[in-house]
């Protein structure tokens, strides 16, 4: 695998960590610590990993069986991680029948469902967030709608809202309902998706939809436009025109062109007007389970124009925000900028244009005459040529790095992590030091926990243009805490978690036949030559006579290959 580290003499930017965003924002802002220690240049090597699939790809479906590494491959994109049942399974049905099988399950208890069953509809939680954790971890590491599971995860880090800003009562089942809103559109309409969230009480609290009125010319005041911007430049369509192959479109000077203006924002912003909680009362929590309810009196009566639309003087509130939805929703900068942004959570950062035109292409019509059905959106993001071929160590540009939430669910599902009680106690992973740097719902900001665009500074991959979002949460901090989270959870669990290692303990005699397994399951048989010799001389330096001693190899072997820049780096 050919490798590429940031240079260690990068300078560091500090990420933005604002509670809400600002009108100008330049996407590529935010920065990381680029390190100069040697253990910060080994794990934050290889976005560079491999390239985009050449033209004799396009178009081509495969047919043939699965190995058990492209299996393996094929199920850490889809499903957080691979087990000896799941790999069976897809090699059996095929990639595209076990996606059919997925989207056909039947969905496990949600959030709130669990959270009022456990007790977190008591008085004595109203004003905190206990609960909310457990039931995330839950369904990440346990649900057995796993593809469900991980497309909720990736709309999540689009259509962001953050657990810190949502001070309210009953602010846990608020999250709660936000998390099964998006499990229940994760293969729906986008056009539904997007009214779902819209009139969800979490981002009415979290982009201050919630409360929005008229203006008045006497005061000055103005309906607030913070949800009418956020939902164009990050839910929707983004800054500039595209292309259906998602890069920007030029005017006649060669310059990109802006999908939007202010006055757009000042005409959605007048459309947003005149939303609530439905029926708020901060001694019951049945409010935050409906959509927000419509205020005639709250709502702006003027006309409205944005993006060459107009909304009539008059026009009743829910009608104009339906028209305000299905304008959004039908621009066809759309299916590439949502295709690129799925593409880059569960395949690749740096997706070829052919690559992100077959998904906008399906967005577009899903071979029905729908647009924006996500579940052929997927469909079509997983079964790509792109996403199925074999890794080619020439290669320059595919590969993603997995983001740390995704590496901790891994682990937990291949070796089949349960909770002794129940409870998921993981609780908040959100710091750097000694967690993950990372946490279900817990973003910094509306612009989540990285830019699709970023690209790190002052770093190879900068000067071959290559985006790795990944990597602005890379830096000292957060590199070191992963060694040392890793070989506390690899040993010991996470609170009531914990892992089972049998399948491992089977084969902890032979240094070998060990590696091969983890490198089959965790890397999809990935790792290097030199990755696997050093790991394997290690463990051989191990004894391994009795239970104890085998125990102990592997959690070596398996913090080892949780630490290699092979792992780290998903191609």
């Amino acid at each position: 695998m050919n490798v590429v580290a940031p240079s260690p003499t990068g300078a560091a930017a500090v990420p933005n960590r604002e509670p809400r965003p600002s009108a100008e924002v330049d996407p590529a802002a935010s920065g990381v610590l680029v390190a100069g220690s040697a253990v910060t240049a080994a794990l934050a090597s290889g976005c560079a990993v491999l390239g985009p699939a050449g033209p004799e790809l396009e178009g081509r479906v495969t047919t043939a069986p699965l190995s058990a590494p492209q299996a393996s491959r094929f199920l850490s994109q889809a499903a957080f991680a691979a087990t000896p049942d799941l790999v069976a399974r897809v090699q059996a049905v095929g990639p595209a029948a076990w996606i059919d099988e997925q989207i056909a399950a039947p969905r496990a208890t949600g959030h709130v469902a669990w959270m009022l069953e456990n007790g977190y509809g008591d008085e004595r939680f109203r004003n905190n967030f206990q609960g909310i954790d457990n039931t995330l971890w839950r369904q990440l590491i346990a649900g057995p709608d796993v593809l469900r599971q991980r497309v909720a995860m990736a709309l999540s880090e689009i259509f962001v809202v953050s657990i810190p800003g949502l001070p309210v009562p009953w602010r846990g089942l608020v999250a709660a309902h936000y998390m099964d809103l998006l499990e229940t559109h994760a293969f729906g309409r986008y056009r539904d998706l997007l009214e779902a969230v819209t009139l969800s009480p979490a981002m009415g609290l979290y982009l201050n939809m919630r409360g929005n009125r008229l203006g008045d010319r006497t005061t000055g005041r103005v309906p607030d436009e913070n949800y009418a911007r956020e939902v164009l430049q990050l839910f929707s369509i983004g800054l500039l025109e595209l292309r259906e192959d998602g890069r920007p479109r030029t005017n006649w000077r060669g310059q990109p062109i802006e999908t939007y203006t202010q006055d757009t924002v000042a005409g959605l912003a007048r459309v947003f007007t005149g939303w609530n909680f439905d029926r708020y009362d901060r001694n019951r929590h049945d409010w935050t389970m409906r959509p927000m309810s419509f205020t005639a009196t709250r709502h702006e009566p003027g006309e409205k124009r944005f993006l060459g639309h107009t909304v009539p003087a008059g026009t009743p509130g829910p009608q104009a925000l339906k028209q305000a939805l299905d304008v959004i929703a039908a621009h066809p900068n759309v299916g590439p900028f949502m295709g690129r942004q799925l593409i880059q959570r569960l395949v690749t950062s740096n997706p070829s244009p052919a690559y992100v035109t077959r998904v906008a292409r399906t967005f577009a019509d899903n071979g029905q005459g729908v647009r924006g059905d996500l579940a052929a959106v997927v469909r079509a993001v997983l079964l790509d040529p792109e996403a199925w071929r074999d890794p080619n160590p020439h290669e320059q540009k595919a590969g993603r790095l997995r983001e740390p939430v995704e590496r901790f669910v891994q682990w937990a599902r291949t070796f089949n992590a349960t909770s002794q009680n129940g409870q998921w106690a993981v609780g908040a992973t959100i710091n750097p030091a000694v967690r993950l740097g990372q946490s279900p719902l817990r973003a910094p900001s509306v612009f989540n926990f990285f830019r699709p665009g970023y690209i790190p500074p002052n770093s190879e991959l900068a000067e071959r243009s290559l985006q790795a979002p990944e990597f602005q949460m890379t830096h000292e901090s957060s590199v070191i805490g992963w060694i040392n989270f890793a070989q506390q959870f690899v040993a010991s669990g996470v609170a009531d978690v914990r892992p089972d290692y049998s399948r491992e303990l089977a084969v902890a005699t032979n240094p070998e036949a060990l590696v091969d397994h983890l490198d089959l399951y965790l890397c999809a048989s990935t790792l290097s030559a030199d990755s696997r010799a050093l790991i394997t001389q290690a463990l051989r330096t191990m004894p391994a006579s009795t239970a104890a001693q085998q125990r102990q190899r592997v959690h070596a072997a398996v913090h080892l290959v949780l630490c290699s820049p092979d792992y780290l780096v998903a191609v």
